[in-house]
């Protein structure tokens, strides 16, 4: 069966929740309801799931709206490298070392190459952006509301600026709010 079209219905498993239920086919997702945690989403690219039982289902295309319709565009452009934009570690820290001591000097310190950790610190930037967007062209959402989570991203950009030394060109560092 194809995994990236499961009909609703189509009785799945998940190596974290269970097993579960599809209860919405989207363009790039699936809400799927499990015993264990309640109805989720997942990205249909990300997702891994085995399925337990089909539901053989006429006509379940997904409907395609203009937000789901620019986010499968815009997977498709970064996947083929059409948009893809890597921001680059400061020359002074590549090929560095992070070294994380513990107070307690019985306790071994832990190292972590700086490009890791510099990795996983532009991951959660794109994924703060993707939140962005998501709360921004969302249709269940009040403009107060998304004012609101808005500024509490701004704040969590703000809270990451002390990584900014990380960056080797000033246009990718994290800003808060300004006044």
């Amino acid at each position: 069966m194809d995994i990236d079209n499961l009909p609703v219905g189509t009785r799945v498993s998940h190596e974290k929740y269970g097993e579960g239920i599809v209860s919405q086919n989207n363009a790039m997702t699936y809400k799927i309801i499990f015993v264990r945690g309640g109805e989720l989403e997942f990205s249909k690219a990300a997702v891994a799931l085995e399925v337990v039982e089909a539901n053989e289902v006429e006509d379940d295309t997904p409907k395609l709206n203009i937000r789901e319709f620019k986010q499968v565009l815009t997977q498709i452009l970064v996947q083929y490298n059409g948009i893809e934009y890597k921001a680059e570690l400061g020359k002074k820290w590549q090929g560095g070392t992070m070294i994380l001591q513990p107070a307690n000097k019985d306790l071994a310190p832990k190292e972590i190459p700086v490009e890791t950790f510099f990795h996983k610190i532009v991951m959660m930037r794109d994924r703060l952006r993707v939140l962005e967007q998501n709360i921004n062209s969302s249709s269940s959402l009040t403009d107060e509301e998304k004012v609101n989570l808005q500024q509490y991203i701004s704040r969590i950009y703000g809270s990451m600026t002390s990584f900014n030394v990380l960056f080797e060109n000033k246009e990718d560092y994290f800003v808060g709010m300004k006044s």
